[in-house]
């Protein structure tokens, strides 16, 4: 079977033959549909920046990484696997560490309990970002623990892939109007065209509006965090990764509260695929470019210029 491979920076690579494996106990073979791109891994490997303090990429990379949002149909299963049969579409929900083979190939291995139904009636480009989806509603579940919805006014900072999902989880929880903030105009005037806000703002220019009442960070920047602490009168969910400290203010303490990541796991996971599958929630959207693993390299370049949302890789 074919199996992309990065070999340098610069997402140089090359498809590789390689025996096709069979599933162990607990595991499931599934034939690749599609794999989504995750702009955080792509683009860091891209640039040999470790996206977390203490991470080291090395070079080759492990075949098939860093693909892991992609979606399939098993096609072999273990000897003791009873939860799913061959023939089932499924999708990846958790990564399996990028020391495992990735899902860049045209067949993958993986732990059955790192696999999701999903509906078989949908296109590749609606179930691959399902692991996306997962660590979006992961903020979703707690911030529904927190009594969060209905809510009026949700805001979002950030309008990339995570952004257009929690602007679709956000309307599917009750929120009446939905106020987002991205730096780029492209951005903004996507999820305007396609009804997944209500308000577009340029954090640099726009005079904000009155505060929301819940609010979902996606960027993770401590500009980002800040801007928005100082607009949210009530709940700010903080998702995108952190690398600075942010200042809590004074003037905080008596209208904000601040609620951290709990974590992946399968019941968001279960969450977000119950959304898709009631449709509420539209993966496709995020999904700009479909190319063959052998454009990866164009793939990428797409989305360092900020031209492509999402790319869907799929075997040739």
């Amino acid at each position: 079977m074919k199996v992309l491979q990065v070999i340098a920076p610069g997402s140089e690579s090359v498809l590789l033959d390689v025996p096709l494996p069979t599933p162990g106990p607990g595991e499931a073979r599934v034939r690749i549909l599609g794999v989504a791109t995750c702009p955080q891994w792509d683009l860091h490997l891209r640039h040999n920046e470790p996206m977390f303090v203490g991470h080291q990429f090395h070079y080759p990379y492990t075949p098939g990484q860093p693909g892991h949002e992609a979606t399939g149909m098993v096609d072999a299963i273990g000897s003791d696997v009873t939860e799913l049969a061959i023939g089932d579409r499924v999708s990846v929900w958790r990564d399996a560490g990028h020391s495992a083979p990735g899902c860049y190939a045209e067949q993958v291995i993986r732990p059955v309990e790192h696999l999701i139904r999903v509906p078989a009636h949908l296109p590749p480009a609606a179930t691959a970002p399902v692991e996306l989806a997962m660590c979006v509603s992961a903020s979703f579940l707690r911030l529904r623990q927190l009594n969060a919805f209905p809510c009026t006014r949700f805001g979002i900072s950030g309008l990339g892939p995570a952004g257009l999902i929690a602007a679709q989880l956000a309307r599917a929880e009750g929120a009446i109007e939905i106020i987002a903030w991205d730096l780029s105009p492209v951005r903004r005037t996507y999820a305007l065209e396609r009804g997944l806000i209500d308000l577009a703002l340029d954090p640099r220019t726009d005079r904000p509006p009155a505060p929301v009442g819940v609010a979902l960070d996606c960027v993770g920047a401590k500009a980002s965090v800040e801007y928005l602490m100082d607009r949210t009168h009530g709940i700010l969910a903080l998702f995108g990764v952190q690398r600075d400290p942010y200042t809590f203010d004074i003037r905080h303490y008596s209208r904000l509260i601040l609620c951290g990541y709990p974590g992946h796991s399968r019941a968001a996971a279960e969450y977000a695929v119950a959304k898709i599958t009631d449709g509420t929630l539209d993966l496709s959207c995020l999904i700009t470019h479909t190319l063959p693993f052998s454009r990866y390299a164009e793939g990428i370049a797409l989305l360092e210029r900020q031209e492509a949302i999402k790319i869907l890789f799929v075997p040739e």
